[in-house]
């Protein structure tokens, strides 16, 4: 057994930055490999909807050029997870483009793997037929096959056995599509033979890199170790610490329950966890347990268009209307609905954000008293783009030059601080496909590939082949209005 792992994460997402002089202090603790997660559904279905990328190209390459840089001196392997946002076929290909490029430059040829996560929708529809597929919550409903249809294209989260399995066949950068975020970190750990309880807990925890710390950030680089008695973490930049209390604070980071954290074919049990800080500004964490379910489940998501947007954004700063602003809004929307009686209800819907007042927590909010002034923003979903735009440009005016009670002006009601005041924002998305499915075995949903780097643009073409473009689902009333 290896008596230690250490893992270097430059930050908590691919394209959100770090400094390089925090990059540079884990390469002297001569990391064993370099991980980087680059996916999250944090932003919404619109990005696998899309196809699109959660940051900017530009970024992604700036961040990924020191990590290629360090992996291929120091002969360690690069994982990236989730690539492109999504983990889709096209957020693999626009990843690997941008690879493509910093490889050619700098001179290095590693042996490449792909492991894609697309999941066929007949393949979806036969478990689905099987009985073999569960909502993720009860609020999510039973899947069908038109919500199936209506996806652009279905994910899954692999667990660490792809991955393992591309590090156990000589791959020194591995780019995954949709991954479970603490898949790298536990594959590493199982191919080095430490416990896969503190490859998936370090992971849990890393994956957001400095998150953990104090202050925490997302664009900060953190190492880890995992040895046989537990793990620990340690901030790379002197404006940071890590404690006890932050460490385990971040533990129960994005989980439904305090101690078991379910995830592909696994769950860990974080119930008889310790927390010890050290002298070398080190968190030690031990007692992570891990089970392995009966069956194995992944999980499935997948996204599908359902409407059209536009927005407008005003700010109101008359404490008359800012006092009587649901009312003033109710009336204009009963206004709307009359002036487009011809058009089904079900076509759009027309919504209120009122910043300020309770656009954050709506009808939740408790009293706070009247603000005096109001960021005001009027969305606008509907079937097409055309009735979103004409619908919001209604609201929008009969807001403006609305006569309410004690007025004594008759100039504009609202303040536009960008000119269009309407902004179309295109279609929108939501999740028809949020479900667990069972599957015989954790490696058969995400194919490994190989590919020379020579051969990328190639690989890329065929990909989109066998993937048609996505994000051009039906109208689904159901999800949207």
């Amino acid at each position: 057994m290896e008596k230690s792992l250490r893992i270097l994460v430059p930050c908590g997402m691919l394209g959100y930055g770090y400094p390089i002089s925090s990059f540079q202090m884990g390469l002297e603790y001569r990391p064993d490999a370099i991980v980087v997660d680059a996916g999250s559904t944090d932003a919404g279905p619109h990005k696998l909807g899309k196809g699109v990328a959660i940051v900017s190209e530009q970024a992604c390459e700036k961040d990924l050029r020191p990590m290629l840089t360090a992996g291929r001196d120091r002969n360690i392997p690069v994982i990236i997870s989730s690539a492109g946002g999504s983990g889709a076929a096209r957020h693999i290909v626009w990843t690997l483009r941008i690879l493509k490029k910093i490889l050619k430059e700098i001179g290095y040829f590693p042996r490449i793997a792909v492991i894609t996560a697309d999941i066929p929708k007949e393949t979806v529809k036969m478990r689905l037929r099987e009985g073999r597929i569960f909502p993720m919550s009860p609020g999510v409903g039973e899947l069908t096959e038109e919500k199936i249809d209506a996806a652009s294209g279905i994910v899954g989260q692999m667990g660490h056995e792809p991955i393992e399995k591309a590090l156990g066949e000589g791959a020194m950068l591995i780019v995954c599509g949709r991954a479970y975020d603490p898949a790298p970190f536990a594959a590493l750990a199982s191919f080095h033979r430490l416990p896969l309880s503190y490859g998936y807990h370090a992971g849990k925890i890393l994956e957001c890199a400095a998150l953990c710390a104090v202050p925490g950030t997302t664009k900060d680089s953190m190492l880890g170790e995992i040895t046989p008695e537990g793990f620990s973490l340690l901030p790379l930049s002197n404006k940071r610490r890590c404690t006890s209390l932050s460490v385990a604070a971040h533990t129960f980071y994005e989980k439904s329950h305090p101690y078991l954290l379910p995830g592909p074919g696994y769950t860990l049990d974080l119930s008889e966890c310790s927390f010890e800080e050290r002298p070398d500004k080190t968190v030690f964490v031990k007692g992570s347990r891990i089970e392995k379910e009966a069956a194995f489940r992944i999980k499935l998501e997948g996204a599908g268009r359902t409407a059209f947007r536009t927005i407008v954004i005003a700010g109101i700063r008359d404490p008359l209307l800012i006092a009587q602003i649901k009312e003033v809004e109710a009336e204009v929307k009963a206004q709307v609905e009359e002036y487009y009686g011809e058009v089904p209800r079900r076509d759009y819907r027309i919504r209120f954000l009122n910043y300020g007042l309770d656009g954050v927590m709506g009808e939740r909010e408790g009293e706070t008293g009247l603000p005096h002034e109001l960021g005001l923003v009027i969305d606008v979903c509907a079937k097409t783009q055309d009735l979103a735009n004409a619908v919001c440009a209604t609201v929008r005016s009969g807001i403006l030059h609305f006569g309410y009670e004690s007025r004594k002006s008759t100039a504009g009601n609202l303040a536009f601080p960008f000119a269009p005041s309407d902004i179309p924002c295109g279609p929108v998305y939501a999740f028809t496909v949020y479900h667990l499915m069972e599957a015989d075995d954790p490696c058969r949903c995400f194919p490994l590939h190989f590919v020379e780097a020579s051969r990328i643009e190639d690989f890329c073409g065929g990909l989109l082949g066998e993937n048609p473009d996505g994000g051009e689902g039906g109208w689904h009333e159901e999800k949207t209005l």
